[in-house]
Formats: C-alpha cells, structure tokens, sequence
C-alpha cells in the first residue's frame, strides 16, 4: 500500500512537470506496466485530479487545469525555490502580494524538512537586497515573519522582546491578530496582554517570536480593519511637514499612483486635492512627480520653492 501511495506522488509529480506525456514513456519513468499506469491514474481521478487521457498508439496523459487549484508535489529543488522567491515577494514592494505571500511562505516553511530549511536561510543570508534608493529598507528576518503569521493564524498567544524608537527594550506577551504590509515596512497589530490594550509593532523591531501554546479568543479590535488601526496610528506621528496640493487629474488616477502614502478628496471630475504628512520635501516631489499631471502647491511655501530647485536642475540636464 505504501508503495503505491508513494508511486500515486511520483505520477503526480511528473504530471506536474511536463504538459503532455506518452504512455509507455511515464510507464517506464515509473516502472510499471500500462496496466498499472491506469490504475494510477484513475486512483488520481478519485482524487480529484482532472487527468486527461489520449487514446491510441501514441496515447498519452496530462493534467488539465481544474475547478479548484490541486495539491502540488515538488521536489526538493523546487522547494527552496519556491520559499525563496516567496521571501522575497513578502518583503518586497509589489502592491497586493506581500500578504499573500507571505501566507504561503507560512504553509511551505511549517512542512519543510530541516535540511531545506537550511539551504533556504543560506541562501537568504548570502543575498543583499537593494532599496530603489539605493539603501536596504527596514531588515526583516522572514523566519520572524513566519513565526509570527503561524501563531495570528492559529489564534496562539506570543512572546517576544521588543526595541521601542527611542531605544527602549522590553519584552512582550500579547494576542496577534494580523500582520499589516506597509511600503517596504510590516506592522504586527496584536492585544498587549501586560497593558491591556491594542498596539502596532513594528516587526523590523521585534525579536525571538515564540509562541507559547496558549490559545485565544481574538477580541474585537477598535477599527473597521488591521490596516485602518495601522493607518490611524501612523497618522498620529509628528511629522514636520504636512503638504497641501491641487492637482489636475482624476481623484481615481491619483489614488491609483499615490493613494496609499496620500489623503486624496475630489474636487471635480478632473481635479482633486491630495494631503500628505512628510518627514522630507524631497518625498513629497518626489511623489507629485509620480503622479504626472500638473499640480498647485497649496501648503506649505519651502515645497513650492523645492519643486522650483528641482525643476531647474531638472532643465539644465
């Protein structure tokens, strides 16, 4: 019986790989008769694995797109691939895929044998990436993340130390709810069990997740969404300069390029007004040159003055 489970995996997988193969060619990568191929692949069928037969001399097998997404069976290669690429997208700056991601990564790590494992973290460890600035964003270690996704999936209470911005270090005991991707930055929303209320920690700060085996009922949080509690707390930090602009094109464009560092308020079919906190002028050019549609700077003067300085550097080249 445990041979023909493993040699149902080995079918599988080979399915997997090629679009199309002829009969007496899978037989043999399986040595086994066409007799037994069948039975296999009928055994497939059962499980829901649309595998689709060609008949004849040249007869042959493949797997065809189903209604849902099957289980897939990959090699050890593939393996680390996958968790590597998946590392990547999590930490990366691709709207919409970080969190998806980052999921995923959680399921391929928790069933991963230890010496892929350590392939996947030499792998990591010898791999620098590249901010589009230039400099490294905010390191986070993607076990840390997995460690934390795991124990906000299964409702377990975690423990961990935690370094403040003004250097301060204590250690934590709180309820996690959800991880919140924010830029090139992620934000841990989670119950602190010692001060008995809802915080956002900021996960490159974070360190030595456990989880206790302590589960939990999740409480209902004072926000319509983990994203909106991180967005509210974000928005209470003093930040010493706050733009106001008007600019020519349609509130939906500008959210599209913009939205989710900006407020955007439409002003008519083709003009909005966009509001934006910014610890430097040089962001917030930066990013109404993103947008590329004419703009008026409302407040405050000094960016008026900036997009003036780059607009002639920006000439003479």
């Amino acid at each position: 019986m445990a041979n023909t489970s493993s040699r149902t995996l080995r079918l599988l997988s080979l399915l997997q790989t090629h679009r199309y193969w002829p009969g007496q060619e899978l037989a043999g990568r399986l040595e086994v008769s066409i007799r037994t191929l069948r039975r296999d692949v009928d055994r497939l069928r059962e499980l829901g694995y649309p595998v689709e037969a060609q008949r004849g001399v040249d007869g042959g097998y493949q797997l065809a797109p189903g209604a849902t997404l099957p289980p897939l069976v990959v090699d050890d290669e593939e393996a680390v691939a996958l968790a590597v690429g998946l590392q990547a997208a999590a930490q990366g700056s691709v709207e919409g895929i970080a969190e998806s991601s980052l999921r995923v990564l959680a399921k391929v790590v928790q069933v991963m044998p230890a010496r892929l494992r350590r392939r996947v973290d030499a792998l990591r460890a010898m791999t620098v990436p590249l901010g589009w600035n230039g400099t490294p964003g905010p390191s986070v270690d993607p076990g840390v993340l997995t460690a934390i996704a795991l124990a906000c999936r299964d409702s377990e209470r975690l423990r961990f130390s935690y370094t403040a911005a003004d250097g301060r270090r204590t250690e934590r005991h709180v309820e996690p709810l959800r991880l919140v991707p924010v830029g090139r930055r992620w934000y841990l929303v989670a119950y602190d069990l010692t001060r008995h209320d809802w915080r956002s920690f900021r996960v490159d700060r974070l360190d030595e997740p456990h989880g206790t085996g302590a589960p939990f009922r999740p409480r209902e949080l004072p926000a319509a969404d983990a994203a909106e509690f991180v967005r509210a707390g974000l928005d209470t930090i003093a930040r010493p300069h706050r733009v106001e602009v008007v600019v020519a094109a349609p509130a939906a464009t500008v959210r599209e390029r913009i939205g989710q560092w900006t407020t955007v308020e439409e002003l008519d079919p083709g003009r909005c007004r966009v509001l934006m906190t910014a610890d430097s002028l040089d962001w917030a050019a930066l990013a109404l040159g993103v947008v590329g549609a004419d703009f008026h700077v409302v407040t405050p003067p000094e960016l008026r003055e900036r997009v003036h300085e780059w607009g002639a550097r920006f000439s003479r080249a």
